[in-house]
């Protein structure tokens, strides 16, 4: 099931990261774009919270303690939610073995990435 956005409607952002500093920078810019933006410090936050109903895209790291970015969307589609995906990772060689065969997987982007990249893999997320 994929999250449809109604006119008139903010999409829902979730960004899952260990990391804070990435989140609150990923909250930042996603805000002043216009989004709303939800943060999860790992998958399990985000599987155990309302989140995965709500989300329109989901953002990712890869590389996080207990279950990877890559389990977690599998997770999602096991669940029955095809939840447009983008994976951010600070361990770019990982992202070749992972590819964009998997369904819903938007892009993998390497940290640091620019904001414009990020937005515009979220614009063609959104798109689907």
């Amino acid at each position: 099931m994929t999250q449809q956005i109604q006119a008139g409607t903010t999409a829902v952002i979730a960004v899952v990261d260990d990391d804070e500093s990435v989140r609150t920078a990923l909250e930042g810019l996603l805000r002043s774009s216009g989004y709303q933006a939800r943060t999860y410090c790992d998958a399990l936050a985000f599987l155990d919270s309302a989140g995965p109903a709500d989300t329109h895209c989901l953002i990712s790291d890869i590389q996080m303690p207990g279950m990877s970015g890559v389990e977690l969307h599998e997770r999602l589609i096991t669940m029955g939610l095809r939840i447009p995906t983008i994976l951010i990772t600070a361990f770019p060689e990982a992202a070749p073995r992972i590819g964009t065969t998997m369904p819903g997987l938007i892009a993998c982007l390497p940290k640091p990435f620019s904001a414009d990249q990020l937005l515009e893999c979220i614009e063609n997320a959104l798109r689907q």
